[in-house]
């Protein structure tokens, strides 16, 4: 007779042992799945990453006249209540912007080119200034140099021809850079014209493209709080940057600075990059004024000056302006800036926080956005302690 309890027990570890082979299959094609998906959405990614960059021609005028279309939307709807034409107020925001560009690049163009052609004397004051320090950096230079002659492979042949290849210069670089961006400038304010004439058009269109009620509804949301969220900041924070700019012009005149109206173009323009904007001013100002000021005591006042008004904006003023609109951690700003400057160069870096503030409503409004509403939302206290809490937690607890 067979013993029917190890039958049983013969059963039971063999149910076990199929139950474990099963979980571990399970596992198995989990992981599988998890690891196809990463690296659709990993390619998807490095696809439209390396699209965005050969696009830019295209893609960075497009951008550039949605987000300024989202700055002047509530002047042209306001003008409308007023029953004033939508082409009307469209066409006299397109031109004040036009003219404003026409007449920066006309005041700047006298300052840049005298600057150029005083590039060599500059060099040259700034070698003398930190002639101590460059010394280290000097005796290296000879040294590549005495490597680059011992190892120089040229023949006493006459009939041997070198052949130099030169880079172009800066000023041949923007004069053949110049057709591009004149015609993408053009591209961009034909389209911030339809933008602001067609009004609600093109939400319309964006809620009549989902499928149901509910996506509409989401959608407009969506839409509506983008428009909000990015023209209450850009027009807060261009008006800040335009009273900035004033100021430091006004600080570097009264320091007797080279061109102040210049320097308070640049401290405009700078700070609509946050933080590295502000360093980027210091730095260009400190190194003017070692070569414009006598003494290095004295070339220290105008970085210093430049400093603390950067500081006092970026401190006091701006956050109370703007409050917790821009709701959004600056580790992830910087991170924003790096890349959206290494892929579209200097506009990448002006429109990077516009940008991440409209990946941040999206975020917000989608739930399966949780994790990267998570990533670009502030720091706050209880995440430190929650990080603690993990930390110090034992892996039985873990584990349950």
């Amino acid at each position: 007779m067979s013993d029917p309890i190890a039958a049983t027990n013969g059963t039971a570890e063999k149910s076990s042992a199929d139950d474990a082979k099963e979980r571990v299959a399970m596992t198995r094609a989990l992981l599988y799945r998890r690891a196809r998906t990463i690296s659709v959405i990993g390619t998807f990614a490095v696809v439209v990453i390396g699209c965005l960059h050969i696009a830019k021609a295209i893609v960075l005028p497009i951008i550039l006249a949605f987000l300024v279309s989202l700055v002047f939307s509530p002047v042209v709807r306001t003008g409308a209540r007023f029953r004033i034409p939508r082409v009307l107020t469209a066409f006299t925001i397109v031109l004040g912007l036009t003219a404003s560009a026409f007449a920066a690049v006309y005041g700047l163009s006298g300052p840049v080119s005298g600057w150029i052609d005083e590039a060599p004397q500059i060099e040259r004051q700034l070698r003398l200034r930190f002639a101590d320090l460059s010394e280290p950096l000097d005796k290296l230079r000879d040294a590549q140099k005495q490597v680059a002659d011992a190892t120089d492979q040229s023949s006493t042949d006459e009939d041997v021809q070198k052949v130099i290849v030169t880079e172009p210069s800066m000023i041949s670089q923007a004069a053949q850079g110049a057709p591009g961006i004149m015609t993408g400038i053009g591209l961009m304010l034909v389209l911030v014209l339809f933008l602001l004439t067609s009004g609600d058009l093109i939400y319309q269109k964006f809620v009549r493209a989902l499928p149901t009620f509910g996506d509409r509804r989401k959608g407009l949301h969506i839409a509506h709080d983008v428009e909000r969220e990015v023209s209450h900041y850009l027009a807060t924070i261009t008006a800040i940057n335009i009273v900035l700019g004033i100021v430091i012009g006004f600080f570097m005149a009264v320091l007797d600075m080279p061109n102040p109206f210049l320097w308070g173009i640049a401290a405009m323009v700078l700070n609509f990059v946050p933080i590295l904007g502000a360093l980027c001013g210091v730095i260009i100002v400190g190194v003017v004024a070692l070569v414009s000021v006598q003494t290095t005591g004295e070339a220290l006042i105008p970085p210093a000056v430049y400093l603390a008004c950067t500081v006092i904006e970026g401190q006091l003023i701006t956050p109370a302006l703007v409050g917790n609109r821009l709701r959004i951690n600056s580790i992830a700003i910087i991170l924003a800036i790096a890349f959206w400057g290494w892929l579209w160069g200097v506009v990448g870096v002006l429109v990077a926080v516009p940008l991440l503030i409209v990946t941040s409503v999206i975020a917000n409004h989608v739930e399966g956005l949780g994790a990267l509403r998570e990533l670009l939302g502030p720091h706050h206290p209880q995440d430190s302690n929650l990080a603690q809490t993990v930390a110090e937690a034992p892996p039985a607890a873990e584990s349950q």
